[in-house]
């Protein structure tokens, strides 16, 4: 029987669950009505800025000096002139600014697709622009446009970029040299440069949530936006991307920008989840999601959209820590909401952004443990192991976690499962190798623990897997003759790789059996 979860909203996940079919009206429960805070006060004369208070600046290139100017009548809502040696500076008002005082930051291009921050500023956000171009890069100018903003008219101490191709460049640029700085960065066709790129872990280590918009057929995607959403992922940040279909690098943003401005919206907001109490006070917390596409129509562009990421796929921490006198990090990645019992699978492996199995465990509100590897041994260590098991138990984990590996991970997920029986639910294991550094006799001879203590097992298996007679076949043999009750699952034509389930399903049934209180 299926478990029956409370629902429950949490900081990761409140966006994408709640977004859109693109271009269709959609409900976010984050408030429309900015608190009725007065905005602050600015120097200067004032112009309009599609129907709000827009002011303009000049920055002295050399000594940083900021002051008030007027827009020339001619400029409308644009910029046409230039000054030397000065750059140009804008701030837009709301009509009555949010709590916390929000804003979003724009380098390059100012007016152009100006939809999100028309929208923003209706949801109480200031709009500031610095001057920027090819020549004109980020640096001390926009440290002291910063400092201008934040210290003497009490901005937000973390604004929202926006950067549209070269934009995207420098707000990135920015961004990972001033990470604790951030609320969100949203790039449309970005570019971007090798020393930013390399900066990106920075960024992800502070969980700056960032959103690509870009064109399928658009130059740049292949050699900067998809990289830098491999290169984020990887090191456990939250990025998402929404790659219109036939699209080049113009135009930027979206027709309809409520999905980019609700990103925004929800990207400034305070954390709100605390962390477990099973981390201790020194953990690393990062984001886990997969990177599975979803195609959603665009109808204002008449055409569809590939998005994957948090906005649109359940995201989940995941918490590294360690343990005294236990040698290797553990991981935990923790379900949005704990089943009742709070179960749990202990492995060997690192999970994946493919790992179907463990998703949709996740999602029946599992937590995912993975067990302690030292780097001075040829795997885990069944007293550190135990270790963790105790460590987990006594915070109220179940006491029969789900054994699980894959490939030679699966033979350390045996092996503990062997010296324990009493305290498994059941082992899966895909495409298994049978041995481990934890047993010291052979692993296939030794599993008459498992048998007496019923623990059922699962194996899926590749039909062309090259491990499968030695290993599966062997064992299922053997279990049978001990009286075990085990299941192999065949998948035809497959071999040793992949080992993601296209459908989860059966297994998830066969474990959500077999652990249920």
């Amino acid at each position: 029987m299926k478990r029956k979860l409370q629902t429950k909203r949490i900081r990761r996940t409140a966006v994408g669950q709640l977004l859109f079919v693109v271009g269709i009206a959609a409900t976010v429960a984050i408030a429309r009505e900015p608190a009725p805070i007065a905005s602050p006060s600015w120097e200067g004369p004032k112009t309009a800025w599609h129907g709000f208070d827009r002011y303009d600046f000049l920055m002295d290139e050399g000594n940083l000096a900021i002051k008030a100017m007027r827009a020339a009548d001619d400029e409308k809502d644009g910029i046409k002139h230039q000054v030397e040696g000065q750059r140009r500076c804008i701030v837009v008002v709301p009509h009555a600014a949010a709590l916390g005082k929000p804003w979003s930051w724009r380098g390059c291009y100012w007016d152009h697709q100006p939809q999100t921050e028309v929208e923003l500023l209706r949801r109480g956000f200031h709009i500031a622009y610095v001057e920027s171009s090819a020549t004109l890069k980020p640096g001390k100018q926009w440290d002291a446009w910063y400092t201008f903003l934040t210290e003497q008219h009490d901005l937000s101490r973390k604004p929202a970029f926006i950067g549209m191709s070269r934009g995207g460049e420098y707000a990135y640029t920015w961004a990972t040299s001033n990470p604790d700085k951030v609320s969100c960065v949203y790039a449309d066709n970005p570019g971007g440069n090798p020393e930013m790129m390399m900066k990106l872990g920075q960024l992800a280590r502070q969980d700056v949530p960032l959103l690509e918009v870009c064109g399928s057929i658009d130059p740049l995607l292949g050699r900067y936006a998809l990289p830098i959403e491999n290169i984020y992922q990887q090191f456990g940040g939250r990025i998402s991307l929404m790659i219109k279909d036939g699209c080049g690098h113009h135009p930027h943003s979206l027709q309809d920008p409520k999905p980019i401005a609700d990103f925004i919206e929800q990207s400034v907001q305070p954390a709100t989840n605390p962390p477990p109490t099973f981390a201790g006070s020194e953990f690393t917390r990062t984001s886990y999601y997969s990177l599975e596409n979803s195609y959603r129509p665009l109808l204002r562009e008449a055409t569809w959209v590939a998005c994957r990421g948090p906005l649109f796929t359940p995201c989940y921490d995941r918490y590294s820590f360690q343990l005294n006198g236990v040698e290797g990090t553990i991981t935990v990645i923790a379900p949005m909401v704990t089943a009742p019992g709070k179960p749990w699978v202990f492995r060997a492996d690192f999970v994946d952004r493919d790992a179907s199995v463990d998703q949709a465990l996740l999602a029946e509100g599992f937590h995912i443990v993975t067990g302690p590897v030292p780097y001075n041994a040829d795997g885990p260590i069944r007293p550190h192991w135990e270790a963790v098991y105790n460590h987990l138990t006594a915070h109220g984990f179940s006491r029969k976690p789900v054994l699980e590996g894959r490939g030679g991970a699966a033979g350390d997920a045996y092996a503990w499962a062997i010296e324990h029986p009493d305290k498994v639910s059941c082992v899966y294991a895909e495409n298994p190798i049978l041995r481990s550094q934890m047993l010291k006799a052979p692993l296939l001879d030794g599993l008459a623990p498992l048998a007496k203590a019923r623990v059922p097992l699962l194996h899926v298996c590749g039909s062309l897997d090259p491990w499968l007679e030695s290993q599966t076949r062997v064992l299922e043999k053997r279990y049978q003759e001990l009286g075990g009750q085990i299941t192999v699952i065949l998948k035809e034509g497959e071999g040793h790789f992949p080992t993601a389930q296209k459908d989860p399903k059966p297994i998830v049934g066969f474990i959500l059996k077999h652990t249920q209180s």
